[in-house]
């Protein structure tokens, strides 16, 4: 007759504990009141402007909106997991950095050039933003993937 061990009552309140660190509930805590206080902030300066727009300032309003919104869905997603995410977190969080900067580089060169100002001080700025967030990109997928095959190893191949 095999007998599994009993558990300790620590033992059993550490499994109904949720898997993130620490590190990722601060992140999502973060996260979610900065990307609502975002899109509320950009949404009323959007709405609060005397006269009309053009089209530009539109799409650039429109832009920072969805990018604050994504923050903030990113925030909920994270806190409402309860399992471990082998740096899935970090992937998307990158690609929506990654994505943020091109947009917001595209915009402010497009922007300056139209006006006939400094269009290569827009573009290097941004090029410099873009460049550091494809850098992270590239690290969490490397991290994710890095995770993932040490999990198969350890679970002998099984995926999960």
């Amino acid at each position: 007759m095999t007998e599994e061990p009993r558990l300790t009552a620590q033992d059993m309140i550490e499994q109904l504990e949720p898997a993130l660190s620490r590190r990722t509930r601060i992140r999502a805590v973060t996260a979610l009141p900065a990307g609502v206080a975002g899109a509320v902030f950009v949404g009323t300066l959007w709405s609060s402007e005397p006269g009309p727009l053009p089209g530009r300032t539109h799409l650039a309003f429109a832009l920072f909106t969805v990018f604050c919104l994504a923050w903030a869905v990113y925030g909920g997603w994270l806190l409402a997991r309860r399992v471990a995410l082998f740096a899935t977190d970090q992937v998307i969080a990158a690609w929506i950095g990654l994505a943020a900067s091109l947009a917001t580089t595209t915009v402010v060169t497009v922007v300056a050039v139209q006006r006939g100002t400094g269009w290569g001080l827009a573009l290097a700025a941004g090029s410099l933003f873009v460049a550091v967030a494809l850098v992270l990109t590239v690290r969490a997928h490397a991290r994710r993937a890095a995770l993932l095959r040490r999990m198969r190893e350890l679970t002998g191949g099984e995926e999960r």
